[in-house]
């Protein structure tokens, strides 16, 4: 059974009506969605890369702020990361130069990064102009970056300490079928 958490309230300003409303955001419980992941994972009867398709799509589905979900992978002699799978709207952004926007920087620096407003990052590459905040999650095999998982949102400022010990985990996970 997959239970919903109602987690926060948030207020976002309408632009057009110059006048805030809040929305309540909603989160599958990290725990029922572990359960989920590690059924994809370990179903060995599917491709590696069905599987990553699956896991973006019920990331995507399951979490109302996961707007868009995508694995990228490393070639680390061309210093490039290039889309393997994602979940939501296509993108534009299928090969990513090291070093360039949120991706590029985790593809160089190793490190989490999570970013609450896209618009105070100067190094942000815009996939969609609806996305308004990201984290990215390095993906290691045997102690080297190999890629990363990211997400996209809609929402400002959605992810939490939570979201980011829940991606690092599933990272961990997904590299044993790598």
């Amino acid at each position: 059974m997959i239970h919903l958490t109602q987690k926060y309230r948030i207020r976002i300003w309408n632009v057009n009506s110059k006048k805030y409303f809040y929305k309540k955001i909603y989160r599958m419980s990290f725990e029922s969605l572990k359960s989920e992941l590690i059924k994809i994972v370990q179903n060995s009867e599917t491709s590696v890369k069905e599987r990553l398709t699956e896991i973006c799509e019920l990331l995507q589905t399951s979490l109302d702020y996961y707007d868009w979900v995508g694995f990228y992978f490393a070639n680390h002699e061309e210093k490039t990361l290039h889309l393997e799978t994602f979940a939501g709207e296509p993108t534009d952004h299928t090969v990513i130069p090291f070093g360039k926007g949120i991706c590029g920087q985790v593809a160089e620096s190793n490190d989490n990064f999570v970013v609450p407003d896209v618009k105070a990052q100067d190094n942000y590459i815009a996939c969609s102009i609806n996305v308004k905040a990201e984290i990215v999650i390095p993906l290691f095999k045997e102690g080297k970056n190999i890629g990363q998982i990211d997400i996209d949102s809609n929402t400002i400022n959605p992810f939490t300490k939570e979201d980011e010990d829940f991606l690092v985990w599933l990272n961990e996970e997904v590299a044993k079928i790598l």
